[in-house]
């Protein structure tokens, strides 16, 4: 049908408009500002009207516009419309605040052509029907992105930052090259959906494990897990709308892939479980890290960082649906925050500062974290607990360890009643959204992502080990502010603070990279 080409005008759209903003000798850019908000509605209005499709037809794939495998084509199911409408939605909110953060800088109108067109090509991404267009459309948002880096081109933040991003972004760029080569060659088409419906009949052999890896290494690299991180952080550098883009596809198109080819990836256990481990890690450092920072901007630098690695523990332990719904929940505040961040500050600045502050002691840390629990298990069972595979019952108990860190606080000693109170209805709200959120992301991707398999004994161990290891965490975030003022504690938030300068050696690292190369 004609219509299953549809969501290809919206970035069709997007680099008209780009194109009109460089070509463009006027110096009035206001009005071409306002154009670029045409494409972005008209993105939304594509991505409602390719989820009416969905819900009428069900998944649908294109005919393929070209040759030999190589062309554009689209597919159309729960995953690739539930990125579009994420992606047009946050688009447009970022290329209307552009409008009025830019408005009277120089190079506004080349800025919003390419904001315009790493939005165009994170359209193509996520409507991908082929490996080709798949591959090109990452590549080509990355080198869209490096421009909007360098906006600000005379700053040596940004350029080291850029650098950074582009060096690991063409080594992720190599890593899905090579994934798309195995792939064909393994199933012998370009066709996605042809390669996942041989996938999930376990067929493919050595050629999609190796595959797999190279998807998998793709996409730590593009969502900056631990130790190429660093360029995530320094990107406050840019002009804020650049941080919220981010999460419009960007940032979180590594958890993206994997989801797409979450078949393909079920046939390669071990690599699931490299996920866990560095995914785990991620999270836990820059959610510790974020602490430290006393710049808002920097802290929600340090928690995106934080997020994506707990998105990509999410698909090692093969919860695609979840991570699938991460990415939607993670992006929507995300983006507000950024935007939102100067905002913000100035509000709390003009309140009074609040009174002493609740410290809990050990037993009110003990309490909080057995209510946790409690109520975490009645929740569940109330959902049909027993019925969950252990992923998802380990991820819950994960997640119930941020409730207990908030109980923490309202089972305080000094805590007033009230915020008790507040705390325990939040814990409560908190795992019953868990449960009901789990349950309409698995029956929106019911037929389309896989469910997790029953765990291993090497799965076993990490559940086991992730479990202890956030839990262990959230226990010394909780108790740090009693020992936060010991000589020892002050040393370590020093550290914590520089992210145990791993971002320093990668410097270093890449400064000899290009000395090398100028010599």
């Amino acid at each position: 049908m004609l219509i299953d080409l549809l969501p290809l005008l919206a970035p069709a759209a997007l680099f008209l408009i780009a194109a009109v903003g460089f070509l463009s000798r006027s110096r009035r850019t206001r009005n071409r500002l306002r154009l670029a908000e045409a494409p972005t509605l008209v993105a939304i209005l594509v991505a409602v009207v390719s989820a009416v499709v969905l819900v009428l037809h069900g998944p649908a794939d294109s005919r393929l516009i070209g040759l030999g495998g190589v062309g554009l084509s689209v597919r159309i199911d729960a995953i690739s419309v539930t990125m579009s409408l994420l992606v047009s939605f946050i688009g447009w909110v970022v290329v209307r605040y552009a409008g009025t953060y830019l408005d009277g800088e120089a190079r506004q109108g080349a800025f919003t052509g390419w904001l315009c067109m790493t939005l165009a090509s994170v359209l193509l991404l996520v409507v991908s029907g082929n490996l080709v267009q798949l591959v090109l459309a990452w590549v080509a948002t990355s080198l869209f992105l490096h421009r909007l880096l360098l906006f600000y081109p005379d700053r040596i933040e940004a350029q080291r930052a850029a650098a950074k991003k582009f060096v690991t972004a063409r080594i992720g760029d190599v890593a899905l090259i090579s994934a798309g080569v195995l792939l064909m060659l393994a199933y012998g088409t370009t066709d996605i959906a042809a390669i996942l419906t041989a996938a999930r009949a376990c067929s493919g052999g050595g050629l999609a494990i190796a595959a797999s890896g190279f998807l998998a290494a793709a996409a730590l690299l593009k969502s900056a897990q631990f130790p190429t991180h660093g360029w995530l952080t320094e990107v406050m550098e840019t002009p804020t709308p650049v941080s919220a883009l981010l999460h419009a596809g960007v940032i979180n198109a590594g958890g993206f892939l994997l989801i797409r080819f979450a078949d393909v990836m079920l046939l390669a256990p071990g690599v699931l479980a490299v996920l866990v481990v560095i995914g785990g890690f991620t999270a836990l450092f820059g959610g510790l890290v974020m602490l430290t920072q006393p710049a808002v901007k920097t802290s929600l630098a340090w928690s995106t960082v934080a997020q994506m690695g707990f998105m990509i523990l999410e698909c090692g332990l093969a919860l695609f649906p979840l991570a699938l719904l991460h990415i939607v929940a993670h992006s929507l505040y995300k983006a507000h925050s950024f935007l939102a961040s100067g905002g913000a500050v100035e509000l709390i600045a003009a309140k009074r500062r609040p009174g002493p502050v609740a410290i809990p002691k050990a037993g009110a840390v003990g309490r909080a974290f057995l209510l946790a629990l409690a109520i975490y298990a009645v929740v569940g069972f109330g959902f049909g607990f027993q019925h969950k595979s252990p992923q998802a019952i380990a991820l819950g108990a994960i997640l119930i360890f941020g409730v207990a860190y908030m109980l923490a606080q309202g089972l305080a000693d000094a805590a007033p009643k009230a915020l008790t109170q507040r705390t325990i209805v939040y814990a409560v709200a908190t795992s019953f959204s868990y449960f009901a959120l789990q349950a309409f992301a698995v029956w929106l991707t019911a037929g389309v992502l896989p469910a997790a398999p029953a765990p291993g004994p090497l799965q076993w161990a990490l559940i086991v080990l992730a479990v202890i290891s956030f839990g262990l965490v959230a226990i010394v975030q909780a108790m740090f502010p009693l020992w936060a003022y010991h000589p020892a504690a002050a040393g370590l938030r020093v550290h914590l603070s520089n992210g145990f300068y791993a971002n320093a050696v990668f410097d270093r690292l890449l400064r000899g990279w290009r000395l090398r190369n100028a010599t």
